[in-house]
């Protein structure tokens, strides 16, 4: 397996693939190991983690650049990234000992006592994801650890490198070798481990394939978690004050991390009495970002895309609105020369007859359409198959809440966007996945429960 650094083309490794064998092999290591693992006390693991913090601290100019290099996000954000994945498993490990502690259930008066346990699944598979594998990593394996479970992680075949350098850290801080193995290779490698007898599974991706997974490994009846995709909605009301601020902070939801993230802003509606101050400023900020090669250039805002195969998707979204009628105000096409680059792409005048606002997008590109009235926006906002998030922008608070309201989302954003807590429950709904991470539920989500009667 070849892995390509997006930006020039080169190869910046080649690796061996896993095999349906060795696959085998890393499973019974892991389930010969997990119990040990689990009988550790919880203060041993908590501890192992707090050493993975200051591990990914210490090295952390040399995993960014690795990432920069394997999937195109410029050194700042990458930087970002881990910091941001640095924080989360200091919440996480912070508040392992309070949510998988035992609860007691009764008052405490009489003869029967009644408590809840939370024991680990046992072995599960972390089938992660390109565009922040930190994050996404960490959403997952760090709970799952904590809880007494043994995993084995696929990263994905784009970022494999720094799939390796996580758990080279994590065996540093003292995760057994025996309970973290790492899975290599594409997608046939993925439907080998779909065929073992995992305790759980855990992926992060795409709609078409989380419901692949799903439908081949519901016989096993066992937890099958999805963190898919989105289709995320703003809505920009006709009371915001400071419409160029709005413009620039939406404008960098959208296009942070070159839109390569399942909660980006993927289009916009916007109140007709700002929509031309707002389109203007939000196509002002754009054109200043930067695009360039993340690896040679400083400041660059826009790097190349991680995947070749989503030029063409791009591509494919703008002939489509263009054809329908929209207006094309900057970008549409890649850049030519070497490396996966697309331009930033703005386009007005769409409506939901257009890919652009209906299908994800995945990439550097919106489509901003103008609304009369919150009851417009609010059917154009439900109008899709996906349920990640949604977000108002207006100073009214209650305006905001009346709307957010009738989201069918998991996540919902007043005044922000494109925006992650450790301490709240990461989850979509529909076509935006299953299940639960991050918060005491995404802690939880690792265990299994025991319900206990005790009579002295």
């Amino acid at each position: 397996m070849k892995i390509i650094n997006p930006a020039t083309e080169e190869v910046l490794a080649v690796l061996q693939d896993d095999t349906a064998d060795s696959l085998a092999a890393k499973f019974d290591r892991l389930a010969a190991a997990q119990s040990s693992w689990a009988a550790e006390p919880l203060s041993v693991r908590i501890g192992v983690m707090e050493r993975f913090m200051v591990l990914l601290e210490q090295d952390k100019s040399t995993l960014a650049a690795t990432l920069t290099a394997e999937m195109g996000k410029p050194l700042t954000q990458a930087l970002n990234e881990i910091k941001g994945a640095i924080a989360r498993i200091k919440w996480l490990s912070g508040h392992a000992a309070k949510y998988l502690a035992d609860e007691r259930m009764d008052d405490g008066g009489g003869t029967l006592e009644e408590r809840i346990s939370y024991e680990p699944l046992g072995v599960v598979c972390n089938i992660s994801a390109w565009n922040y594998p930190y994050l996404v990593g960490v959403n997952v394996f760090v709970p799952a650890l904590l809880a007494g479970n043994a995993v084995l992680y696929k990263p994905s075949e784009f970022t494999t490198n720094t799939g390796l350098r996580i758990a080279e850290l994590l065996k540093a801080a003292g995760v057994p070798e025996e309970v973290f193995q790492v899975a290599i290779g594409a997608g046939d490698v993925g439907k080998h481990l779909l065929g073992l007898s995992f305790d759980g599974y855990f992926f992060t991706g795409s709609y078409a394939t989380g419901r692949y997974i799903h439908e081949q490994v519901a016989s096993k009846l066992v937890p099958c978690q999805l963190e898919l995709g989105g289709k995320d909605p703003i809505y920009v009301t006709d009371d915001v004050q400071d419409v160029a601020a709005v413009a620039a902070a939406t404008a960098d939801g959208a296009f942070y991390n070159n839109g390569q993230s399942c909660c980006s802003v993927e289009r916009i509606y916007v109140h007709k009495t700002i929509y031309d101050a707002y389109v203007a400023a939000f196509v002002e900020q754009v054109k200043a970002w930067k695009i360039g090669d993340p690896t040679t250039e400083e400041d660059v805002y826009f790097g190349p895309l991680a995947r070749k195969d989503q030029l063409s998707v791009l591509a494919t979204q703008v002939a489509d609105a263009v054809e329908k009628g929209a207006t094309l105000l900057t970008g549409g096409k890649q850049l030519e020369g070497r490396g996966y680059y697309f331009e930033p792409t703005v386009l007005v005048n769409v409506n939901h007859d257009m890919l652009v606002m209906k299908a994800e997008s995945f990439g550097p590109i919106i489509g901003i359409m103008q609304v009369d009235n919150d009851e417009e926006a609010v059917a154009l906002m439900q109008d899709t198959a996906y349920g990640l998030t949604a977000g108002v922008y207006t100073p009214d608070g209650e305006r905001a809440t009346s709307i957010l309201r009738r989201m069918d989302v998991g996540s919902a954003y007043w005044n922000c966007c494109d925006r992650v807590s450790a301490a709240l429950p990461w989850s979509g709904r529909r076509h935006s996945g299953i299940g639960v991470t991050l918060s005491h539920q995404g802690i939880r989500a690792f265990t299994k429960t025991k319900a206990w009667h005790l009579r002295g």
